[in-house]
């Protein structure tokens, strides 16, 4: 089981993370990037999971710059509520909270001495991608089905770590045609597409699929194994 800490941005900004610990040493370190929907029981569960992998998960809140304590479910109104928040938080003046994932990122590398990798889901797949272009520190990038990641500026940005992306066919918010034309302008990218929806890592949402998210989990984890450790 995790807790929360507070870790400090670049900029003096304080936000929470959930910090999920492994029994032993680890062996590397993984900082989880939440959904639209905050740091809620589902991020939480996917950062206790990467411990119980060998990892030391760090997953912080990407919204607090525009509110606090946010732990959305999956129902319509949460839906409204976080793509708000999100909207909100890709309005902040540039970088934006990349400052706060760099300070996760650190954090990772310091608690566990070991390499860190990025995962991030939703939302959070677009920010995992950023943050393979453009932070410091890393060792490997795993987007699922990230929003906005397949637009012309975000397909312009060239990855400075290993990039495992992941991509549902029947993905409304994503097109085939974008998630194709990023699989051709970053040849060096591993990507997958699975016979699934938006969401399907999410065993809180209808979108749910099993047998997609756990291939695409052990893909992850084997691609972690190689380049994080």
């Amino acid at each position: 089981m995790g807790q929360w800490v507070d870790l400090t941005s670049g900029d003096g900004f304080v936000f929470p993370a959930w910090v999920a610990r492994t029994d032993g040493a680890p062996r590397g370190a993984v900082v989880v990037l939440q959904e639209i929907f905050g740091v809620n029981t589902h991020i939480r569960s996917v950062a206790d999971r990467f411990a119980a992998r060998g990892y030391l998960a760090v997953a912080p809140s990407t919204f607090a710059r525009v509110q606090k304590d946010v732990d959305l479910g999956y129902g319509p109104e949460d839906m409204q509520a976080g793509m708000a928040l999100k909207a909100a938080v890709e309005g902040l003046p540039a970088p934006g909270v990349l400052p706060d994932i760099q300070a996760a990122i650190n954090y990772a590398a310091r608690q566990s001495g070991r390499k860190v990798g990025v995962v991030g889901y939703c939302w959070g797949g677009l920010l995992a991608w950023r943050a393979a272009c453009l932070a410091e520190g890393l060792s490997a990038a795993v987007p699922y089905y990230g929003g906005g990641i397949t637009s012309a500026e975000e397909v312009a940005r060239r990855p400075r770590v290993p990039v495992l992306a992941h991509f549902g066919e029947r993905d409304r918010w994503i097109t085939q045609d974008g998630v194709q034309a990023f699989a051709q302008a970053h040849p060096e990218a591993q990507v997958h597409v699975y016979p699934a929806d938006h969401g399907f890592n999410c065993d809180q949402r209808a979108s749910y699929d099993e047998a997609a998210a756990l291939n695409a989990r052990e893909r992850t984890m084997a691609f972690l194994a190689r380049y994080v450790g």
